[in-house]
C-alpha cells in the first residue's frame, strides 16, 4: 500500500508556536485561595546581573586590526573635539534635588534638556529644592487661574453635568464588591473582580521584577505619590468618558504634581488642594463638582485593592509609551509604579483608602477666592433679571397710555370738527339767529361740554373739561394735572342757570331771534 506525500501532508494538521506554553495544575485543596497569582511580574525570577566580557581584557585592542596593521580607510574629522558625555558626580548635585519613584532618581535631566519643556514644568529640576519646586508651582496656578472660564463652566455647567454622569469601568466593579461583601463578607474573592485583557498580562510580563529598598519616609511618600496620580488618571477617564486622545498624556501629567512638579507630600490634605487648584487652572472642564467627583472616584479604586490599582497604572503606562515626551516619565515613576504596586501589601492599600475618605476640601482652602466669584456672578445675574423686568412692566405700561392719548385726540379732534361745523353753520346765518331750538334745561356748558380723564404718574384721576360754548368752546376749564372740584363747579353753573336759563315757546322765526337775543344778553350778565 503506497502513501502519497499529498494525503501525508492534508492528513497533518498545520501548528503554529507562540512559545508559549499553558499547564493546568490542580489545587491539592480545593478551593483554596492564592493571593497574587494575577500578579505576573512578581511572579518572574528576579534578573541577575550578567555580564559577557571576559575577565581579562587586552586595552586598546579594537585600534588595531585582524592583519595587526591599523585601520586609516576611516575618515576621521579633526575640527570637532571629540569628547564623551561624564555623568555629574551625585557628591556634586543638591541631596535635596531628587525626584522620581521614591526619590531615588537625580541628575536625569541634564541631558535632557532639549525635551525637558515638553514634559515638566519646571526649570532646572537637578538644582531646585523640594520647597523652592513648591513654591514656584504655587505662584504658576496663580497666574493660569482664569476667573472667567471658571465662572462660565460654573453658570453653564450642561457639559460638566453630562460628564459628571459618565460610570467608569471601575463603579461597577465597586457595586460588586460591596454586594459581595454585604453577602459573605469575605475580602479573599475581591481579587477576582478585577480581570486583566491579554494586552495587560504581556504588559505585565515585560516588566523586570525587582525590589525596592526604601525607608519609612520614602515609602509614605510613595503612597502619598499614587493618590496623586491616580486622581489625575480618574479625572482623565471621566472627562473623555474612556475615550483616549492625543491629550490624555498632557491631561495627566499636568495634573499630577508629582509628574510636573516632582513634588513631594507630608499629608492627604494637602493632596487634595494641590488637584483641586490645578483643575480649576487647566484642563477643559474646570468645576469644583468634577474635583470631588473624581476624589470619590479615586478612594474607590484604591477600596477594590491593588489588582484595579495596577490596572491604572497600566493604562498610564501604555498613554505615556505612546507619547513621545512623556515616556520620560514612565522611567522615572509608572514602570516602577508597577512593578512596586504588585508587592505591596492590601491592607496598606485599605488604610490609604480610609485616610483619603476621612479627609474634606472645600472651596475656600484652595486659594482661588472661589466663593467670592461666585457671590459676584450671582448679583449680575439678578440685576440683569430685575432690569428685563423693569423693561417688561415699563412697556407694558406704555401701551395702555398711548391708547388713552390715541382716544383723546380722538375725542379732540372731534370736539374741533364739531366746532367747525357750528362756526359754519353761524356763518351761513347772519344776524345771529340760530336754527336749534331744543336746548336742554342744563344749558349748553353741560351739554355740549366734554370732559377726559386721565391717570397721571402716581395713578391719581385727573380730568379736563372742554367747553362746548361759543366763546368758550375747546378751551379747558381746567388744567390737566389739577384734581377735579367738581362742587364748585356744579354750584357755579346752577346760579348761571337761574339767571340765563328761559322757558319759552317761539311763535314764529322773528319770536324765535328775539328768545336768542334775550339769552345772549342773560349769559353776558354774570360777567359785567
Amino acid at each position: 500500500m503506497s502513501i502519497s506525500r499529498e494525503s501525508i501532508s492534508n492528513s497533518t494538521p498545520s501548528r503554529t508556536f507562540s512559545g508559549i506554553f499553558t499547564i493546568r495544575l490542580p489545587k491539592e485543596t480545593p478551593g483554596q485561595h492564592f493571593e497574587g497569582l494575577n500578579m505576573l511580574t512578581a511572579l518572574l525570577a528576579p534578573r541577575k546581573s550578567r555580564t559577557a566580557k571576559p575577565l581579562v581584557e587586552e586595552i586598546g585592542a579594537s585600534e588595531v586590526s585582524e592583519g595587526g596593521v591599523e585601520d586609516d580607510d576611516d575618515e576621521f574629522d579633526w575640527e570637532i573635539e571629540q569628547s564623551p558625555y561624564e555623568e555629574v558626580p551625585e557628591s556634586a548635585l543638591n541631596p535635596n534635588c531628587r525626584y522620581g519613584f521614591g526619590n531615588l532618581r537625580s541628575g536625569v535631566f541634564q541631558r535632557l534638556q532639549d525635551e525637558l519643556s515638553d514634559v515638566i514644568d519646571i526649570k532646572d529640576p537637578d538644582f531646585t529644592s523640594a520647597a523652592e519646586r513648591r513654591q514656584k508651582r504655587l505662584a504658576a496656578e496663580l497666574a493660569k487661574f482664569d476667573p472667567d472660564h471658571y465662572l462660565a463652566d460654573f453658570m453653564e455647567d450642561e457639559a460638566v453635568k453630562q460628564v459628571l454622569e459618565y460610570n467608569p469601568w471601575w463603579s461597577d466593579l465597586y457595586s460588586e464588591m460591596m454586594t459581595s461583601l454585604g453577602k459573605s463578607q469575605e475580602e479573599e474573592n475581591l481579587a477576582a473582580l478585577v480581570s486583566f485583557s491579554e494586552e495587560e498580562k504581556y504588559q505585565l510580563r515585560k516588566f523586570v521584577n525587582k525590589s525596592y529598598l526604601l525607608d519609612k519616609k520614602a515609602h509614605r511618600q510613595v503612597y502619598y505619590s499614587l493618590i496623586d496620580i491616580l486622581l489625575a488618571y480618574c479625572y482623565e477617564t471621566r472627562v473623555t468618558e474612556g475615550e483616549r486622545n492625543v491629550e490624555s498624556a498632557w491631561n495627566i501629567r499636568k495634573l499630577s504634581p508629582t509628574l510636573c512638579w516632582f513634588e513631594t507630600w507630608t499629608n492627604v490634605h494637602e493632596i487634595l488642594v494641590s488637584f483641586g487648584r490645578r483643575v480649576l487652572c487647566y484642563p477643559l472642564y474646570r468645576h469644583f463638582k468634577l474635583v470631588m467627583k473624581t476624589y470619590r472616584d479615586t478612594i474607590k479604586i484604591l477600596q477594590l485593592g491593588k489588582s484595579a490599582v495596577l490596572k491604572c497604572l497600566l493604562d498610564i503606562h501604555k498613554i505615556f509609551q505612546e507619547n513621545d515626551p512623556a515616556y520620560i516619565l514612565n522611567d522615572l515613576y509608572i514602570s516602577d509604579y508597577c512593578v512596586w504596586i504588585q508587592k505591596a501589601k492590601s491592607k496598606k492599600l485599605a488604610a490609604l483608602a480610609e485616610a483619603l475618605k476621612k479627609a474634606s476640601l472645600t472651596k475656600a482652602q484652595l486659594g482661588l477666592e472661589l466663593e467670592e466669584l461666585e457671590a459676584a456672578a450671582f448679583l449680575v445675574q439678578e440685576e440683569e433679571a430685575t432690569s428685563k423686568a423693569g423693561v417688561h412692566s415699563t412697556s407694558r405700561q406704555q401701551t395702555p397710555s398711548s391708547s388713552s392719548e390715541t382716544s383723546g385726540s380722538e375725542e379732540s379732534e372731534g370736539s374741533a370738527s364739531l366746532e367747525t361745523e357750528e362756526s359754519d353753520s353761524e356763518q351761513e346765518e347772519p344776524g345771529g339767529g340760530e336754527s336749534e331750538t331744543g336746548h336742554s334745561l342744563l344749558g349748553p356748558f353741560v351739554e355740549e361740554s366734554s370732559m377726559a380723564l386721565l391717570l397721571n404718574d402716581g395713578g391719581m384721576c385727573r380730568s379736563t373739561t372742554f367747553l362746548g360754548s361759543d366763546g368758550g368752546r375747546g378751551q379747558p376749564l381746567a388744567s390737566p394735572g389739577a384734581p377735579i372740584a367738581f362742587g364748585p363747579l356744579i354750584q357755579e353753573l346752577g346760579e348761571q342757570l337761574e339767571t340765563s336759563v328761559q322757558i319759552s315757546e317761539p311763535k314764529d322765526s322773528a319770536a324765535g331771534q328775539q328768545d336768542s337775543v334775550l339769552e345772549r344778553e342773560s349769559r353776558q350778565t354774570p360777567e359785567d
